[in-house]
C-alpha cells in the first residue's frame, strides 16, 4: 500500500494557527499545506516560516488556498464589487452565493469574471511567496518535492462549478504549470463500516461529502488530461475532529479503498488553533466560534503529531 499525504490547511489564518503548523513541520508530520492568501497576517506568517524552512526536516509541499468566503480581497473591491461585502474589502459573497451564482446563468457570466481577478491576485501573491519558501530550501540543502503550482481552496470553493471554471481559466491565461488540485471527493462507504462511530459523526458532514462527490468529475476528468494522479480526500465527514481513535479504526479500510481505485490518498488535518485576541473583522463570526478556537483543533494536532502512517 501506498503511503497517503498528510495534509494541513489554513497556514498564514493567523499567527498561532501558523505557529501550531510550524511545531508539526518540525516534527517532519505534514508532507504538504495549505497557505491562506488574504488575510492580515499573511506576511508575517510568511517571514517566520522563511526562517524556519533551514531548520526543517525537509519542506512540505504548499498549495494556495483560495479564499472566497473570508478575508480581504486581493484583487480590490472596485475589480469585485459582488465578491465583496458593502462599502468594504471584505469577501462577503459566501459559500452559499457561489453555489447560487453557479446556478443562475446572468449571475454566472457577471460573476466570474470577478471570481478570476480575484483568483489571480491570490495565485500571484501565494506563488511567489511559496517559490521563496522552495528557494530558501535549496540554498539550505533542505529537500522539497514540490515544483509547480498546488491549489486548494477554503471550504472547498473551488469545487462549485463557476469557481472551477474561473480557476482553470485564471490557470491558463497566466501560463501557470499545475502539479495538485484537489479533489474534495471523499468515500463515503468506509465511514458506514464501523457501527460504533455512526453517533461521532455531524449529519450536516455528511451533506457535504455528498454535495462535493457530485462535482468531483470535473475533477477528475482534468487530473486525468493532465497527467495528475486522481485522489481521494479524508477529512469531510470527520471535519472539525479527525482525532487519533477514530482515524486508526479506519484507517487500513480508507487506504485500501484508495489503492483498490488507484487514487492517492490525502489524510486533511486542521491542527492550528486561533486564539481570541487574533479573532478580527476578516474571519466569519460563526467559524471562530464553530472552528476555528475549538479545542478539537489540538486534538487533530496531537492526531498529526502522534500518528505513525
Amino acid at each position: 500500500m501506498s503511503r497517503p499525504d498528510i495534509h494541513a490547511d489554513d497556514y498564514a489564518l493567523t499567527l498561532n494557527t501558523s505557529k501550531d503548523m510550524l511545531e508539526c513541520m518540525r516534527a517532519g508530520k505534514l508532507d504538504s499545506i495549505s497557505i491562506v492568501p488574504n488575510m492580515l497576517s499573511f506576511e508575517p506568517c510568511m517571514e517566520l516560516l522563511y526562517g524556519e524552512i533551514p531548520h526543517l526536516p525537509f519542506l512540505p509541499c504548499m498549495s494556495v488556498h483560495l479564499d472566497f468566503v473570508e478575508g480581504r480581497s486581493l484583487a480590490g473591491a472596485a475589480a469585485v464589487p459582488d465578491l465583496v461585502k458593502e462599502g468594504g474589502r471584505l469577501m462577503g459573497l459566501g459559500w452559499g452565493g457561489l453555489f447560487l451564482a453557479s446556478c443562475l446563468p446572468g449571475k454566472r457570466r457577471k460573476i466570474k469574471p470577478q471570481l478570476k481577478r480575484e483568483i489571480k491576485a491570490q495565485l500571484k501573491q501565494t506563488q511567489e511567496a511559496i517559490e521563496k519558501c522552495m528557494a530558501i530550501a535549496k540554498e539550505a540543502g533542505v529537500s522539497c518535492k514540490q515544483k509547480g503550482l498546488r491549489i486548494d481552496s477554503h471550504q472547498h470553493a473551488h469545487m462549485i462549478p463557476v469557481v472551477w471554471e474561473a480557476i482553470l481559466e485564471a490557470v491558463a491565461e497566466e501560463g501557470y504549470r499545475v502539479e495538485y488540485i484537489r479533489n474534495s471527493r471523499e468515500p463515503l462507504g468506509v465511514f458506514l463500516t464501523d457501527v460504533s462511530l455512526y453517533r461521532t459523526y455531524r449529519p450536516i458532514n455528511f451533506v457535504k461529502n455528498r454535495l462535493l462527490a457530485f462535482y468531483a468529475g470535473r475533477a477528475d476528468r482534468y487530473c486525468d488530461e493532465n497527467g495528475i494522479p486522481r485522489m481521494y480526500l479524508w477529512g469531510l465527514v470527520m471535519s472539525g475532529r479527525m482525532d487519533r481513535e477514530r482515524i486508526e479504526k479506519l484507517y487500513g479500510k480508507m487506504l485500501k479503498k484508495a489503492n483498490k481505485d488507484r487514487r492517492n490518498l490525502e489524510i486533511l488535518f486542521h491542527p492550528g488553533i486561533t486564539l481570541p485576541e487574533e479573532v478580527t473583522p476578516e474571519i466569519a463570526k460563526e467559524a471562530v466560534e464553530e472552528f476555528y478556537m475549538r479545542k478539537d483543533r489540538h486534538v487533530e494536532k496531537e492526531a498529526v503529531l502522534s500518528m505513525k502512517w
